[in-house]
């Protein structure tokens, strides 16, 4: 696969970004609006219900402690920040003044597909569109967008004020520019930019992650030992503070959801079995994660955090 990208991308660039929109509020969603209104930009959160949208708002008020917690903000900070952020269930309003649109609706192929169908009618010539996906490649939406030289990802990690990386991977298409200006951009929310060569499936970190957080998820499948076990094996052996179950709840069980029941549509037997466990052994019953108090383990105070959890 040719590489894409410009090689003089570590020339500084003027940010022309002002007013940001994100689309798709979930956990990440929400995270990504927050950090970038936090360092100084107009941001509009996209959802697709006014029920979305108040959890949206659930979210970021939850933000703001954390912010002050772990990186020393001030009420003022942080109250400034949400002045900066607005919301709404309408596209056409979400987008109207946009430079760049970050999208973080869910991982599933031909949602993003309608959805990039029906903002490219809405945008302005102007707005650059971002994926924020997790495993897929943005040449499968570039022409969906009806602007694909002004289409790429900018993939982040949750908890992002913290685990602050940006990877940013364009397609064979992306104007050099645009994927310089978004390597800035990101550098201007407080991230540590991360550009790709070439598309790779998952990029670097869940090239890493998923097939760890997979294997971990086919221990359980398969009865080998339930969710403590196989992380405190994990945590024992490498000196992590958490295991692959612990950082799932972090992530979201939806989003684990999403990428075995791709797979398992494409016809992986042992990904279809594992979307079914997921789907009814913890979705069905409320158990998303962390956000809703529990997941894999119960929140706050999860039992991994114990002293006692690695002695015994």
């Amino acid at each position: 696969m040719r590489s894409f990208i410009n090689k003089n991308w570590q020339r500084r660039m003027t940010i022309n970004y002002k007013n940001i929109t994100v689309a798709g509020s979930g956990v990440l969603g929400s995270q990504i609006a927050y950090q970038t209104a936090f360092k100084g930009f107009n941001v509009v959160v996209y959802d697709i219900n006014d029920e979305a949208i108040d959890r949206a708002k659930e979210r970021v008020a939850k933000l703001k402690p954390r912010y002050q917690t772990d990186l020393g903000a001030s009420e003022e900070d942080v109250n400034a920040a949400t002045n900066r952020m607005s919301f709404t269930s309408d596209l056409s309003k979400a987008v109207a003044d946009a430079d760049l649109v970050i999208e973080a609706i869910p991982e599933v192929v031909q949602i993003k597909l309608d959805f990039y169908k029906e903002l490219g009618k809405v945008a302005p010539e102007k707005t650059i569109f971002a994926t924020n996906s997790s495993t897929l490649l943005p040449s499968q939406f570039s022409e969906a967008t009806g602007r694909p030289e002004k289409f790429l990802a900018l993939h982040f990690a949750n908890e992002i004020w913290t685990n602050n990386t940006a990877e940013i991977m364009g397609h064979p298409g992306t104007d050099s520019k645009v994927f310089d200006d978004l390597v800035e951009f990101a550098k201007a929310i407080g991230m540590v930019a991360l550009p790709l060569h070439k598309e790779q499936p998952g990029y670097i970190l869940n090239s890493l992650l998923v097939p760890f957080l997979e294997a971990a998820q086919t221990l359980l499948l398969k009865e080998v030992a339930d969710p403590e076990t196989i992380d405190k094996t994990w945590m024992i052996a490498t000196g992590a503070p958490k295991g692959p179950f612990a950082i799932l709840d972090v992530v979201g069980i939806k989003t684990a959801y999403n990428i075995a029941h791709g797979k398992g549509r494409a016809g992986n037997e042992g990904s279809a079995m594992l979307a079914n466990l997921l789907k009814t052994q913890y979705i069905d019953k409320g158990k998303l994660g962390v956000e809703t108090g529990e997941g894999f383990y119960k929140y706050p105070n999860p039992s991994y955090e114990d002293p006692e959890f690695l002695q015994s």
